[in-house]
């Protein structure tokens, strides 16, 4: 042990149902234990309260059968508390591993704090020479021995394995001075709870700051949310609106998502909502508009304004881009037709007849579909090659459809989402809840991930409830 560690460490290693701390539950738990001179080994299988998924158990080796008899967590929860207690508590990806112990001790109305090392970060900042620094890259990297790969003891141990040798390698200062820096504290305006550095989740997430009287100031979303929470605070002397926030915010709360896609719906939903002084993006706009290219016959498609409100966008075709106001739809429209030489009078943008020239063609700025030396055929389809960057998705699924992301699915009905669901009857539940209002923001992020949908058959959908298997391309 260095110097710098004026206390005892405890290296942990849990093993668990799936990789969300407010989801999942804890199936084995591994802590050893050391002063400096000598340690102390345990492990224990937990009895999740939940069944462990198939492809977990092919991981970990530990079955439902494995834990049935075993321990839960409240049963072991203070001998758990009293090997941590005043121990530096040190984990590879030590995120994962503090954010379940810290779930479950809340679960128990028990809070959980302690000052934790991640040993991922600190073979990057010993081996920065290489790319990779999971557990089973350490193990080979540094011919560590392991005996049962992925059980809590055996994965804890090799961490163990690892700071004695990182001990041999490295002269003590240099350690040390790692070790302040991982260790180190981030500061938080004086008016936040400092413990909140400890709290806040290391993974995919929302973050919500309030100001004075609980009024949402700011939304934000990460893929690092700790990171990123931190990151307004460390530079609020360089930038007007991270000063704004760091002086106004009270209150920080956070949700934790799945993956990128949930934090994205997550955070476009609670800025419409809450409405935050700070959030100039994502805000409500109920009249957004779209152009439709409509058939006027004899081979002229003609662009007609509709709004949100009177047709279904989800599942109409020939709708073209998503528009705030209708003045920023027209604007558009009469820069393509300068763009590309369109007829105004043709396009229904000026009053006129056809068969006269419109004023572009006075210009000679229109190709001539105006008084026939463009034929109608041929201009509408030049509209529509040049508006083919904003054509907007038709809904190509006779139902609702499935986004899978690590552990749960996004529930989309015409590129409206319904919800998260984490487990099958969750689906049902929103299948049956209704579809919400088009919603241009959820658009945009959706329509990114359209070959990753999968649809609902609707005879599944009402006759096969628990059975998603049953799902079409």
């Amino acid at each position: 042990m260095t110097a710098l560690l004026d206390r005892p460490l405890a290296f942990v290693d849990l093993e668990t149902t799936g990789g969300m701390a407010t989801h999942d539950r804890i199936t084995e738990i591994a802590i050893i234990t050391f002063d400096g001179s000598s340690t102390t080994s345990w492990s224990q299988l937990v009895n999740p309260d939940t069944r462990i998924p198939i492809q977990i158990e092919r991981i970990t080796g530990i079955s439902n059968a494995m834990v049935a008899d075993a321990p839960r967590f409240i049963d072991i929860a203070q001998e758990v508390f009293q090997r941590l207690e005043n121990h530096l508590f040190i984990a590879h990806n030590v995120r994962f591993d503090y954010g379940f112990l810290k779930n479950e001790f809340k679960r128990i109305g028990i809070e959980f704090r302690s000052p934790v090392l991640c040993t991922v970060k600190l073979s990057r900042k010993l081996y920065p020479q290489y790319q990779r620094h999971n557990l089973d890259s350490l193990i080979e990297r540094h011919n560590l021995i392991v005996s049962d790969r992925h059980r809590a003891l055996a994965d804890t141990q090799a961490i163990f394995d690892f700071w004695q040798l990182v001990h041999k390698s490295f002269a003590a200062e240099q350690i040390t001075d790692v070790l302040k820096e991982l260790t180190g504290r981030p500061s938080l305006p004086s008016h936040l709870d400092a413990d909140l550095v400890d709290r806040l989740p290391e993974g995919h997430g929302v973050y919500l700051f309030y100001g004075e009287n609980q009024l949402p100031i700011y939304v934000g979303k990460s893929k690092t949310v700790r990171k990123r929470v931190l990151a307004h605070f460390s530079g609020d002397h360089a930038s007007a609106k991270e000063m704004n926030i760091s002086q106004q915010v009270k209150r920080i709360d956070w949700i934790e998502c799945s993956g990128e896609v949930e934090s994205l719906l997550t955070e476009a939903r609670l800025v419409k909502e809450l409405q935050p002084t700070l959030n100039r993006q994502l805000r409500r706009s109920r009249d957004f508009c779209s152009w439709q290219l409509v058939d006027q016959g004899h081979g002229l498609w003609q662009p007609k304004l509709i709004y949100a409100r009177d047709l279904d966008l989800g599942r109409q075709e020939h709708l073209y881009g998503l528009f705030k106001t209708a003045k920023e739809a027209q604007e558009t429209l009469i820069n393509v037709a300068k763009t590309e030489g369109l007829c105004t009078v043709t396009l229904g943008l000026e009053k006129g007849t056809i068969g006269k020239p419109c004023f572009a063609r006075q210009l000679k700025r229109c190709k001539g579909a105006c008084v026939g030396e463009e034929s109608l055929l041929q201009h509408s389809m030049r509209l529509m090659e040049v508006l083919s960057q904003l054509k907007l998705h038709a809904w190509k699924f006779s139902g609702a459809a499935l986004l899978p992301e690590g552990n749960v699915w996004h529930v989309i009905d015409a590129w409206c989402y319904l919800g998260t669901a984490r487990t099958e009857d969750d689906v049902w539940s929103l299948l049956e809840s209704g579809t919400p209002s088009f919603d241009r923001d959820t658009y945009r992020i959706l329509v990114k991930h359209e070959k990753k949908m999968r649809g609902i058959v609707d005879k599944f959908a009402k006759h096969s409830r628990g059975r998603l298997e049953h799902l079409s391309a």
